[in-house]
């Protein structure tokens, strides 16, 4: 098994550019005279080519390599950016949109130089519909924020990928995360997109101000922009679907002698039509981690953490079907707490799972993939994951959403051993191809960025990327936003 994956990391090798400093982003590629006209359209306060902001500007929490954009600029209002916008395609300029950076796949590297939008700044709350469950948000303004101002309302946004990444970011990367499995993606829970085109122009994915449930009408322009991962477009606000707040909430824990019957678990308690809001697997290194990072008192085993929404007497009805399946999987110390303080703990230790995994081997970084199959070729899957990382080598963990067929998998890796970062990207490739040969995809929602190009081409075929490449060229013709991510 180990010449196996020797064989699959040389070939692997170099797919990945995670190594070393992209040094391509000097300063001095843009002229003087377009500076100055970036600076006339946000002001001079708002436009830097400092070394160390573009650094900053140059990755996200991936292990790709930084490649700093030429300037960054922070726009105020969208009828700056589209100004921004017309201004790079009438010279050519890469665009390069930027909100939190918590990406994990190198989506903000600007890998032909170019300017950095940093969208940050346009952090306004635009529009809350209450009777119609819906809201209108900026790009700067982030999941927690918003929830923050929703806390009087009775409504929030759950969709919750950990990281309190900005909205618009979330809908760019379609974003997904701990409640998918009740509440959905980004792709369910965006009504409408407010974007600026290469060439400046604005459209509105749904119509100006519309925020329906469901249409019929015409092609689906927001499906298209969500998940585009910045290369259709600048996303300059969002309207996104609200949910009331479940009026009692309650989380539990149950540990399981192997990933196998965990996983069974969840697949019977879906199977069951248990309404779980969030069922997360941590298997046992996670949980160790976890232990040392976050002060919690686990058992080192196999863990699903489960949480239910709904009413008094539902939350009863749901823990005690969920505890029976779970017996019946051969699983043990089942926790139940409706406390908000426990329940916090639990799941701030689980959102802190990349860092207590790290804390592991102080010093390395965390290259950080995922994927997604059916959820009845998960068991499969992770048995496989578990077993390829103990045959390569590789120290990582294995954790996710597997509610809805998708986990993740932190590696840890010396940046400065070769051999050990060439057996990494091997086992991310090959796990990617795993997951495609069981029908599922090669990224559930960390997208596709740098990275991930190659597995894209293998998941959607020949037809699907000149698709890809169709619509790409027909609506950024010269290849400005966001060029060499996606395709």
């Amino acid at each position: 098994m180990a010449g196996l994956f020797r064989a699959a990391a040389a070939a692997a090798w170099g797919q990945f550019p995670w190594r070393g400093y992209c040094s391509r982003g000097a300063q001095g590629k843009l002229s003087k005279d377009f500076v100055e006209a970036l600076k006339a359209v946000v002001g001079c306060p708002h436009v830097s080519t400092a070394a160390a902001v573009l650094e900053q500007h140059g990755h996200d929490e991936s292990m790709y390599r930084c490649c700093p954009p030429d300037a960054v600029v922070w726009p105020q209002n969208v009828e700056q950016v589209s100004q921004l916008a017309a201004l790079c395609h009438r010279e050519g300029v890469p665009i390069i949109p930027f909100g939190t950076g918590t990406g994990i796949e190198g989506g903000v590297c600007a890998v032909q130089g170019g300017v950095c939008i940093n969208l940050t700044h346009m952090d306004r709350i635009l529009e809350l519909n209450t009777g119609d469950f819906s809201v209108v948000v900026e790009p700067g303004v982030t999941r927690k924020m918003l929830n923050t101002h929703l806390r009087d309302t009775g409504l929030w946004f759950p969709v919750d990928p950990g990281a309190d990444a900005s909205l618009c970011g979330m809908a760019a990367t379609g974003a997904s995360g701990t409640t998918t499995v009740r509440y959905g993606t980004m792709r369910e829970n965006v009504l409408n997109l407010e974007v600026v085109l290469p060439d400046g122009q604005l459209l509105h994915t749904a119509g100006p101000g519309r925020h329906f449930r469901k249409s019929a009408a015409g092609y689906n322009l927001t499906g298209l922009f969500v998940g585009s991962e910045g290369t259709l477009g600048l996303i300059t606000a969002t309207t996104l679907r609200l949910h009331s707040v479940p009026e009692a909430i309650a989380a539990a824990t149950c540990v399981f002698p192997s990933v196998q019957a965990a996983v069974d678990s969840t697949i019977h308690m879906l199977q069951a039509a248990v309404p779980v809001a969030r069922i997360e697997f941590l298997d046992e290194i996670t949980i160790d981690a976890c232990n040392r990072y976050s002060n919690t008192n686990l058992t080192v085993a196999p863990t699903l953490f489960l949480e239910f929404h709904g009413s008094e007497q539902a939350l009863g009805e749901q823990s005690q079907r969920a505890e029976e399946i779970v017996r019946c999987n051969g699983g043990s110390h089942f926790s139940w707490s409706k406390q908000q303080e426990q329940r916090s703990q639990l799941w701030a230790a689980r959102h802190n799972a990349l860092y207590a995994v790290l804390a592991l081997r102080p010093g390395c970084k965390g290259c950080i993939t995922d994927v997604c199959v059916p959820i009845s070729r998960l068991p499969e899957i992770l048995v496989q994951v578990k077993e390829d990382m103990k045959a390569s080598g590789i120290t990582g963990s294995v954790f996710g959403h597997v509610g809805d067929g998708n986990f993740h998998c932190i590696l840890l890796v010396d940046p400065e051993d070769t051999e050990e970062l060439c057996r990494i990207e091997a086992f991310v490739y090959q796990l990617g191809r795993r997951a495609l040969a069981l029908h599922g995809t090669c990224t559930g929602e960390h997208g596709i960025g740098l990275g991930k190009r190659r597995l894209l081409q293998e998941e959607v075929g020949p037809v699907g990327i000149e698709t890809m490449r169709k619509l790409k060229a027909t609506l950024d013709p010269r290849g400005l936003m966001n060029p060499g991510k996606v395709l």
